[in-house]
Parts: structure tokens; C-alpha cells; sequence
């Protein structure tokens, strides 16, 4: 009644769970998908942000990285980490986060670092549509596991470095000893390096990056 008669606006009905299309690439190295975590509490108070990728085929936890802030610079410095220990992938996804685009930023917006890196090093870069975070399903499944599993039961960490050692066990239990229902209850790192081809891309890129000042 109160639409019929102009007072409030239609709302959409919720999607339902069946009318989400599950999607999966063919092979690993092929997409990784890309986000930036919170929820991460250090003992001084502060929130720390884990920077995350996930292989989409395998699930495999390319790298988990916890920075205090999550800058342009602190973004691409471990994702070239990531290149260099894996190979290059040939898509990344991520949403719309500023770090990634600067399709939001303005007119005057230029290239942001992390497309520099993913064109200089040929992979293609997609974004999700705006408000879509199921396109992401993948690494927000790790993190829900990931506070679930790790930081419903941790305290505040004590430090930085603490937080970083507790996130790399977790992402190697995770990887190697933790079997995973969507893919037939095997390992990540079994679907990774099982299904590689020898010729996997290195990256281009050498550390310490050519980056600017943060």
C-alpha cells in the first residue's frame, strides 16, 4: 500500500542462494583474487589490515601480508613477493578499493601503482561491479576462515611482526594441512603445483621495487 501510493520505493527482493552462478578457472595461475582484510587487533589498540590473494583454481593462499596501512606502495610490494615465489598470474581480481582503481578517483585521477605493475608485467586486471562482493567469493571465504579459525580465539596481537608470524602459519596450515570440501577434500598446494604447467611465467619484476615514496 505505502508503494502503490508513492510513500516508499520498491525494494528489490534478496537474491536467493540457488541464483548466485559458482564459477571456477579452468587451471591454477590463471586469476588470483585480491582484498584487504580488517578486524585485525593489535594490543596498542590499533587495527591492522591484512593484504590477501588467493589463487581462484586451487584456493592456494598466495600471500597474506598485515601492514598498518594500506598504501599503494605496501599493497604492490608483497603481491610482487608473490610473483616472484609463484610466477604471474594472468588476471587478478579485486573490488573497487582505491589501491587498485582509480576509475573513482575524479577526473584528474591517473594510474594507480598496482595497474602500473599488473600492465608492466602483462596481466589483466579486473574489478568487480560496484556493490557485487559475492565476484570476490573466494577470498572472502579465506577470510572468513580466517576469523573463524584464527582471530576469533587470538588476543590482540602484541605487535606488527606478531600478527605477521601467527597469519603465515595460519596460511601454511591452511595451503598444505587443512583439506577443503570444495575441492574434494584435498590440499590447495596439491591442486597448485599438481596441475602447473612446466612453462609458468616468472615475474619481471625484482625486489626491492622501483616504487614511489608512500
Amino acid at each position: 500500500m505505502l508503494v502503490r501510493n508513492g510513500l516508499v520505493d520498491p525494494v528489490t527482493r534478496r537474491r536467493r542462494r540457488e541464483d548466485y552462478r559458482r564459477w571456477e578457472r579452468p587451471g591454477p595461475m590463471r586469476l588470483w583474487q585480491m582484498d584487504i582484510m580488517g578486524g585485525l587487533l593489535l594490543s596498542d589498540g590499533s587495527e591492522a589490515k591484512p593484504i590477501t590473494r588467493v589463487d581462484d583454481h586451487s584456493r592456494f593462499c598466495v600471500i597474506a601480508s598485515v601492514v598498518a596501512r594500506p598504501t599503494g606502495r605496501l599493497v604492490c610490494a608483497p603481491f610482487a613477493e608473490a610473483m616472484r615465489a609463484y610466477g604471474v598470474p594472468l588476471e587478478v581480481l579485486t573490488d573497487n578499493g582505491k589501491q587498485f582503481t582509480g576509475r573513482f578517483g575524479g577526473p584528474k585521477a591517473g594510474e594507480v601503482l598496482f595497474k602500473r605493475v599488473c600492465r608492466e608485467n602483462g596481466i589483466k586486471l579486473r574489478h568487480t561491479a560496484p556493490r557485487a562482493p559475492t565476484a570476490t567469493g573466494k577470498i572472502e571465504r579465506f577470510h572468513q576462515s580466517v576469523r573463524r579459525e584464527l582471530l576469533a580465539e587470538a588476543l590482540p596481537f602484541a605487535s606488527l611482526e606478531a600478527a605477521q608470524a601467527e597469519m603465515d602459519a595460519f596460511a601454511e596450515h591452511y595451503n598444505t594441512a587443512r583439506p577443503h570440501q570444495a575441492l574434494d577434500m584435498a590440499f590447495p598446494a596439491d591442486r597448485l603445483f599438481a596441475e602447473r604447467s612446466d612453462g609458468q611465467r616468472r615475474a619481471e619484476l625484482e625486489l626491492p621495487l622501483h616504487l614511489p615514496a608512500a
